[in-house]
């Protein structure tokens, strides 16, 4: 059989050796195998620093964004060869496609943002500028920089696509290369991704690397600028926390390890409800969706103690429709485990479990299944428990696979100790109609969970259900959970970031930021800034315009037109009676709106729109008499990719004849590229 190759140091490397074997979950034919026999793990480690994280940190997080993106739209075109050889794991069609296009639409999502969301830059601002003086000549401003290391991820069988991109994308658009390790039962799904990935063409050198068999000493050479990700179960997550050169380098280790989630179904949910058929609907698609193999799934179900019969005969009314067999025939709804080793592993469980109740659905030892040998293929039937919530079995014991356990509760505190025994899960669903328990239960167990799904007849129709992670949200949790965040929004791409917290003048902290900070030089000149295109234009141009009087005329004026016409504008002695005020004061949205008829160029120019304004604050009244004048300063500028325009931000700053500022926020335009002269 073939030996799978690694990709390392930009090449294939095939080994000389054979070494784990690889076989088909639904025939248990051999298919390949793997070893590293011969890799070199330091060097492959020290490339990735290099080259690849050379070769990112030239390009901004717009320009990976882009490379995500491209990237997706690559492997769209070979999803129905990558669907193909996920049967082959077990996986049905729409398992497959779970795990495929989730993967990909991790990619996407991640490109979105980047674009969205970060600067055309590569270094990222955290929060606000602090001022460390009086003066306000030394501040303090933190950023966030990529690390110079390689993010290594060490991933589970069951999703051999998603698992890896859902690591990938986040570290590669944080400009940190990536070196897979996938699990070898299903190594060749995701090798086959790697090919399709180097065969793309566009990524960086050393951008990704893949090592197709065991880890060898891999972990030995991290440095404290690597990372280290890994999914699977809790006493590997243990192992590879403890490993000396972890400890010792303080490497960033992030695991999602076994979670025994759980569903609750709230005391309003009767059988006549849509609540109750969505939790049924609910709790059986995640005993059978990829036959049960998602650290997402329902392990636990805690359903009202006089529902549990009610639940019990419909979930077991749905599962006896479910078809087990050989995922290519499309009539089949569930596949087979990842392996027969894997079958055991949950045969074993179920001995315990069964130890603290009954099975009420399935048979551990027999299955009918289509088109394949139950026994030579990895197929178990899917099995529903009832158990006594008061064991502790239920509670530590994860059956990794098609098999979740119903347990009844008499009250809402005690289905909130209930979850609380699973020691910390990944994610936790609530299903009720009741915003009074929804608000008890979430308050309840958030501590305990990654993730909370609150579903009911309201959201149902747009929920992605209970076990489906989300790019814009964190997936991870506490406690046996592992205690770590993947993907999560830009969360997931500041995890391969170090945030430095940078003193110094605002001109020197401009220059580190790339953007302009108050109290850095302006440019003053006779040619409006709004005359400038996005290519001409440069941080710190700035203009100021007025001063302009506000007239008593003026605010009434504009409570009459606007409708505005609350007391402090309309009516002296109420106005003065106010602790804020001393008589009638010029409306905060006509300080604005004064301001922008102060700075705005009238004439058609490469300012396009104006799309926004942040930061908002109105700091001091202004009276009748009071002179207003604004300065208006560039800021940031981020263009936009292909796009003949982009984004500036614009520093106002509205003052008084005192030069007290009463107004300050940042305008946000879109300004073309380029502009005729």
């Amino acid at each position: 059989m073939a030996v799978l190759p690694s990709f390392v140091q930009g090449s294939w490397s095939a080994p000389a050796t054979h070494g784990i074997a690889m076989h088909d979950a639904v025939t248990g034919a051999e298919i390949g195998q793997l070893s590293t026999s011969g890799i070199d793990m330091a060097a492959a480690l020290e490339y990735g620093r290099r080259a690849g994280g050379g070769a990112l940190g030239e390009l901004d997080f717009h320009q990976r964004a882009a490379l995500l993106k491209a990237l997706g739209s690559h492997l769209r075109e070979h999803r129905e060869e990558l669907y193909a050889l996920s049967a082959r794991t077990g996986a049905t069609l729409n398992d497959a496609k779970f795990d495929v296009d989730g993967g990909i639409g991790v990619l996407l999502g991640y490109a979105s943002r980047g674009r969205r969301e970060l600067p055309a830059d590569t270094i990222l601002l955290d929060g606000a500028t602090e001022p460390l003086g009086r003066g306000g000549t030394f501040l303090g401003q933190h950023i966030w920089t990529s690390l110079r290391g390689v993010a290594v991820q060490i991933n589970a069988f069951n999703f051999p696509v998603w698992g890896p991109l859902e690591k990938f994308a986040p570290a590669f658009l944080a400009g940190v290369p990536s070196l897979i390790k996938p699990a070898s039962q299903t190594a060749y799904l995701t090798h086959r991704l790697v090919e399709l990935i180097v065969e793309f063409g566009l990524l960086p050198e050393g951008a990704i690397q893949l090592i197709a068999g065991g880890a060898g000493d891999l972990l030995d050479h991290l440095t404290e600028q690597d990372l280290l990700c890994f999914t699977g179960s809790a006493s590997t997550a243990q192992r590879l926390r403890a490993h000396p050169a972890v400890i010792g380098n303080a490497v960033r280790f992030t695991a999602e390890a076994d979670s025994l989630n759980c569903s609750i179904l709230g005391p309003d949910a009767a059988p006549s409800t849509p609540e109750f058929d969505l939790f049924v609907k609910g709790l059986t698609n995640e005993m059978t969706v990829k036959a049960g193999q998602k650290c997402t799934a329902i392990r636990r179900a805690f359903v009202p103690s006089g529902l549990l019969d009610a639940v019990a005969e419909a979930a077991s009314a749905r599962l006896a429709t479910v078809i087990v067999g050989n995922p290519a025939n499309p009539d089949v709804r569930m596949g087979a485990l990842a392996g027969v080793e894997q079958r055991e592993e949950v045969r074993r469980s179920l001995k315990a479990l069964t130890g603290a109740g009954r099975i009420v659905f399935g048979n551990p030892q027999h299955v009918e299944v289509l088109d394949a040998d139950a026994e030579r293929g990895a197929f178990l039937s899917p099995i529903l428990l009832l158990a006594d919530a008061d064991r502790a079995e239920p509670h530590e014991v994860e059956a990794f696979g098609p098999v979740s356990t119903l347990m009844g509760y008499d009250s809402v505190p005690e289905a909130i100790a209930l979850a609380a025994r699973g020691r910390g899960s990944l994610v936790g669903s609530l299903i009720s109609h009741d915003p009074d328990i929804a608000s008890q239960v979430v308050q309840g167990i958030a501590a305990w969970h990654g993730r909370l799904l609150v579903l009911d007849r309201d959201d149902a129709g747009e929920s992605t259900g209970h076990g489906s992670p989300l790019p814009a949200l964190v997936h991870g949790g506490p406690g046996r959970a592992g205690g770590g965040e993947e993907l999560g929004g830009i969360r997931g791409v500041q995890h391969h970031m170090q945030r430095t917290a940078i003193q110094g003048s605002p001109r020197m902290l401009s220059a580190v930021s790339g953007r302009w900070m108050t109290g850095a030089d302006r440019r003053l000149s006779d040619i409006h800034p709004f005359r400038k295109s996005l290519t001409q234009l440069r941080i710190g141009d700035a203009l100021t315009a007025g001063p302009r009087t506000v007239t008593a005329a003026d605010i009434a004026h504009f409570a009459e037109f606007t409708g505005d016409t609350f007391y402090a504008h309309t009516d002296a002695v109420a106005a003065a009676a106010n602790p804020f005020f001393d008589g009638i004061v010029a409306h905060g949205y006509l300080i604005l709106s004064l301001a922008a008829g102060l700075f705005v160029d009238p004439e058609p120019g490469p300012v396009l729109a104006n799309y926004g304004i942040d930061s908002l604050r109105f700091l001091a009244p202004v009276y009748p008499g009071d002179e207003l004048t604004v300065t208006l300063t560039c800021k940031a500028i981020t263009p936009r990719g292909d796009s003949e325009h982009g984004e500036v931000r614009w520093d106002a700053d509205v003052t008084k004849q005192d030069g007290e500022s009463v107004a300050k926020y940042d305008v946000l335009t879109m300004v073309a590229k380029e502009w005729p002269a």
